[in-house]
């Protein structure tokens, strides 16, 4: 068991992937005194599922074989980096189930020394100032079939590259007057090693150090050195980062540490259906396509939490999905099979009629009048007025309703059923109501018989007029055989709600192949529907993101950020339909 996750699925296999096999041999020859990864986000967005794979490798590996996990942020581009992202990265992983070591690290803490580092390079003959213009360096550094010209300042004495270093650091440079390079090959056929650039000038204040600086290191050479200084063993990164690796132990063997880290690539989690380029995210939220990083529909953290999503089913997905080294597309559906298997224990059950008919039961008095004696012993019911109140269990199973509870339901001479529920002229295997079928049983009270529908003026099924057999309350009919158990919601105590059904954002099935400036023409019309809905009156007390199963609809949350008792809101999170092959 980890120290600060949860275990795995119980039907999972031991995780024995190819990068646990390295570890696993790196313990078992004690190249390492302690096993020490890193979750290393750039704080210029809000983590999404991909993210979600890497926060559990990199924390898994760690607790796994007992050792420690970094939460850094590689804060490296103050244009794009915002505290806010910082705030909701940490709440995030900690939502997640994670938590690591010590307090959380940035690389921008590490300036000064990444800063002494560059000026070791300059100095030992290994980069240079370079000022040519940002479309010079661009053209010059040539392509995959053509091979890099040099920079006439690649040439410069280490005199001359330390003064206009300083003097970059001084301020005295314009944004983009001046780039430090790392001298490596301009022919080389990785473009990675063709002189990449290490720091630029950057007259812009950091949401961690202020204005004290006006040059920011690069991602790629921040980042090895920051693991480096953290005596990480393992950096873990996805497989776009593969071509980069080069330049990684470039830098860490030019600086020239005694135990450098060392970098192993997995396949990136890509999802059917699910956006997780952060660029493209962020245009769904500066265009007011969604209603913000949280939008139930996006596939944030932020989202997929206030979806109603659980962090065990989340942490249950990627378990199933593993790590391996090739790419692959995962099917949306397993994502919500993991959901539904961490919801089925843990939401309570709750009646609510998306789409209402009203029944109007003509017997009510008559049948509910000896509830006392006809109703089966088990059965928990009171009569009070015009009410009958049932006592139902919240959760089906004993042991997990013990600490759910129960819940009063009221059935009323009026109740409402989903319209979907009756049909006039049924469909080919229909199994509910219509004028051929006109019995069933009403989830957790009566079997009810249609004894007439009325319409309106355009021909539409108003409403049903009904009687109940008041034998049937907790017992099965004598002498008949009913088929079908639906649900109901009571007309005149059941409490309005707001029910938002979500679905794909965007239905084409890869959602990285469309242009992030056609995102709008691309959005799935259906992402979102609003129905009025009509739900038992438990429901209206629930707390801002409690989980439930609206019985025979789905699993559903009281939304975090709307919900109130006045104006109960609800978000499908799945349905209860399982497609997942």
């Amino acid at each position: 068991m980890s120290k600060s996750s949860p275990n795995a699925p119980a039907d999972l296999p031991e995780k024995n992937d190819f990068i646990r096999a390295i570890v696993r041999e790196d313990v078992a020859q004690g190249r390492y005194d302690e096993i020490v990864t890193r979750f290393p986000p750039e704080p210029n967005g809000y983590l999404h599922l991909g993210h979600v794979k890497s926060i559990c490798l990199n924390f898994g590996l760690a607790n796994e074989f007992d050792g420690l996990c970094n939460l850094r942020f590689d804060d490296t581009n103050p244009e794009a980096e915002e505290q806010e992202f910082v705030d909701n990265i940490k709440q995030d992983v900690e939502w997640l189930g994670f938590h690591w070591a010590g307090a959380p690290r940035y690389a921008s803490s590490y300036f000064e020394q990444l800063y002494r580092w560059a000026v070791q390079l300059i100095e030992q003959g290994d980069a240079y100032v370079d000022l040519q213009t940002p479309e010079q360096i661009r053209v010059n550094r040539g392509s995959f079939g053509q091979a890099g010209i040099d920079s006439p300042y690649r040439t410069a004495s280490v005199d001359e590259n330390l003064a206009r270093f300083d003097d970059m650091k001084a301020g005295k440079f314009a944004n983009g007057a001046a780039v430090l390079r790392a001298k490596i090959d301009m022919a080389s056929p990785n473009m990675n090693l063709r002189d990449p650039v290490l720091y630029r000038v950057l007259h812009r204040e950091h949401h961690q150090t202020g204005d004290t600086w006006c040059i920011y290191p690069m991602y790629d050479y921040a980042h090895p050195l920051s693991d480096a200084i953290e005596g990480v063993t393992h950096s873990v990164c996805t497989l776009e980062f593969e071509d980069h690796r080069p330049f990684y132990d470039w830098v860490v063997d030019k600086i020239g540490f005694a135990k450098p880290p060392h970098q192993y690539e997995f396949a990136r989690l890509n999802v059917s259906h699910v956006l997780t380029s952060k660029r493209k995210l962020k245009r769904l939220v500066e265009d007011g396509l969604v209603s913000g990083w949280d939008d139930p529909r996006m596939p944030t953290v932020a989202g997929m939490r206030r979806r109603g999503y659980t962090p065990e089913g989340l942490r249950d997905f990627c378990d199933r999905v593993g790590v391996s080294k090739a790419d692959g597309v995962v099917d949306f559906g397993l994502l919500e099979f993991s959901q539904r298997q961490s919801l089925e224990d843990t939401a309570a059950r709750a009646m609510a009629v998306l789409h209402p008919l009203k029944v109007t039961i003509t017997n009510f008095d008559q049948a509910v009048a000896d509830v006392m004696t006809l109703k089966k012993p088990s059965v928990q019911a009171r009569l009070e007025s015009d009410v009958l109140w049932l006592t139902q269990p919240k959760h089906p199973n004993a042991e997990i309703n013990a600490v759910l509870g129960d819940r009063d339901i009221p059935f009323t001479r009026q109740i409402v059923i989903d319209r979907a529920d009756y049909e006039v002229t049924p469909p080919e295997g229909y199994k509910r109501l219509s004028p051929d079928n006109r019995e069933i049983r009403l989830r957790n009270s009566y079997i009810i018989h249609i004894d007439e529908h009325r319409t309106d003026d355009a021909g539409n099924v108003v409403e049903l007029l009904a009687t109940i057999d008041p034998k049937t309350l907790g017992n099965n009919p004598e002498g008949r055989k009913v088929k079908g158990v639906i649900h109901w919601v009571s007309a005149s105590h059941g409490v309005p709600a707001e029910v938002r059904l979500y679905d794909q954002l965007f239905t084409q099935e890869d959602p990285a192949k469309i242009d992030i400036d056609n995102l709008a023409q691309e959005i799935n019309p259906e992402s979102l529907r609003v129905v009025q809905a009509l739900v038992e009156p438990s429901l209206a007390n629930s707390t801002a993101g409690a989980r439930w199963q609206f019985e025979r609809e789905g699993y559903f949350v009281a939304d975090s950020r709307d919900h109130a008792p006045e104006h109960p809101v609800f978000n499908r999170i799945v349905s209860l339909k399982d497609g997942f092959k």
